[in-house]
């Protein structure tokens, strides 16, 4: 099995944005590794000591519909097109804003990776729940 790598836009939510009109968007890398662990997805982080949590590949895909979390890690939906993933960790609480679409195509691709001999089939509850969340 292949492992899958993608880059994704983010914001990274702070009290700084209180000051600042408009944060750019920063790459945040998603990861999913099915020989490590399949049930596992990983985020990392930028910066100087670049931050990474591994989670269940569950909890982002119930996050996208509804509020959800597991220890460390919540991720919920933020209105149509957005969704939040909230990182706690001793040195603080880290709050990412994701577009949807970047991670409805990450798990997409988690799972035609994990499935290559049903690749149609293993993929098609998370294309119907994009296209749910694209309509409205």
């Amino acid at each position: 099995m292949s492992v899958v790598e993608q880059y994704a836009r983010a914001h990274i939510v702070t009290d700084a944005d209180l000051l600042a009109e408009e944060q750019d968007a920063v790459p945040v890398v998603l990861k999913y590794d099915p020989d490590a662990d399949p049930r596992s997805v990983c985020v990392r982080l930028p910066g100087r000591q670049a931050h990474e949590w591994t989670f269940s590949r569950s909890l982002l895909e119930q996050g996208l519909r509804a509020p959800a979390g597991s220890g460390e890690i919540r991720v919920w939906p933020c209105g149509r097109v957005q969704a939040v993933v909230e990182f706690h960790s001793a040195q603080g609480v880290s709050v990412v804003q994701f577009d949807m679409k970047a991670l409805m195509r990450f798990l997409r691709r988690t799972y035609l990776a994990a499935a290559p001999a049903a690749p149609a089939a293993s993929a098609a509850p998370v294309e119907r729940e994009a296209q749910a969340q694209l309509r409205g």
